[in-house]
């Protein structure tokens, strides 16, 4: 789905945006309509803490996509860990996990 002529939203993208109410969030893309041109974003931030955690339709022009650094460090992968237990995404978790111990075996 394309935001602005910038970059192609999918299914895990890092998103942030403003809602309909003003709100800025941070999430990812958990899924998409394209017949409403919604995109359904589960929030990690915003400063509307009543958001945190829940999965709100937003129009895909209200979303830029996050660039995701390739070097992670071991404080975002655990917090990344704890979004995808939370997510019950296990796929995830099992990826995030094995970089994780990676570099764990590194130190």
């Amino acid at each position: 789905m394309m935001n602005n002529d910038k970059a192609i939203l999918k299914n895990n993208d890092w998103v942030k945006g403003i809602s309909r109410n003003g709100e800025m969030i941070i999430g990812f893309v958990d899924s998409m309509s394209l017949e409403q041109k919604a995109v359904h974003v589960l929030v990690a931030e915003s400063d509307n803490e009543a958001l945190i955690g829940k999965t709100i339709p937003m129009h895909f022009t209200q979303l830029e996509v996050i660039p995701m650094a390739e070097t992670k460090y071991a404080g975002e992968l655990e917090f990344l860990i704890d979004l995808a237990l939370a997510t019950g995404d296990k796929e995830w978790f099992e990826e995030l996990s094995a970089e994780l111990n990676l570099k764990k075996q590194e130190v």
